[in-house]
């Protein structure tokens, strides 16, 4: 069973500006250039992502790797299903198979890059890990289960939060007492530091868990009444 006949639920605030611009570009790319080949463009900007938060500790600027390696994931992440529509080459079996399995790849780079830096403790990035992945099995089971694909939560999708990304590395780059910033705390006789992008994964942590635990009531709540209990002779 895969999503091919669901309904895809994407309402972000830039869904409609970034649909044209993707079908303009997939429009113009060069024959040779396949839905594969921007698959692997995607997972080389997820590991310049990595690299940058990795080296940034050597040099600031190494994070302007990781702003580059955004915009690479974004181009193939985004163009190669594109691409295969525009084509009409949509192979939806493997292509399920292939975007989803590709996603928590690139996403366990980014999130370890960031955990592998100075800037965020390996335990605050494993735990938005931990959430991206539950919300993606949330929306994978209702893709099985009720043909409904979502890939927006409060009209903010995969692009606006790698432009988020963007905006806060930048500013990391360019304010140096906000990359400089260090709390040392104590808790249960553990002094623990955080770093600048702590506190900023915290925040996401803590709405990443309320998005989940509200959707899984909700969507528990509606398959109840989908499937009640049998009625006893």
């Amino acid at each position: 069973m895969t999503d091919k006949k669901a309904v895809r639920i994407q309402n972000s605030i830039l869904n409609g500006a970034e649909k044209k611009a993707l079908v303009w570009m997939a429009e113009r790319m060069p024959g040779w250039i396949v839905s594969d080949s921007m698959t692997l463009l995607g997972i080389f900007g997820a590991l310049m992502i990595a690299v940058g938060f990795i080296l940034c500790g050597n040099d600031i600027n190494w994070l302007w790797l990781s702003v580059a390696g955004f915009v690479v994931n974004w181009f193939g992440d985004s163009l190669d299903g594109t691409l295969a529509r525009v084509r009409g080459t949509q192979r939806p079996v493997y292509g399920y198979y292939l975007d989803h399995t590709v996603d928590i790849i690139n996403e366990a780079f980014m999130f370890i890059g960031m955990g592998l830096s100075y800037l965020m403790r390996l335990d605050v990035a494993l735990i938005i890990f931990i959430l991206y992945l539950c919300l993606t099995l949330n929306v994978s089971i209702n893709a099985h289960l009720k043909s409904e694909f979502k890939l927006t939560y409060g009209k903010l999708g995969p692009t606006e939060f790698r432009l988020i990304a963007c905006v806060i590395l930048m500013l990391i780059i360019f304010i140096p007492s906000l990359r400089e910033f260090e709390l040392n705390m104590t808790l249960c006789g553990n002094e623990l530091v955080f770093g600048p992008l702590d506190f900023a994964g915290i925040v996401v942590s803590i709405v990443l868990a309320l998005i989940y635990i509200n959707t899984v009531i909700k969507d528990a709540k509606g398959y109840a009444e989908a499937d009640p209990l049998p009625k006893k002779d």
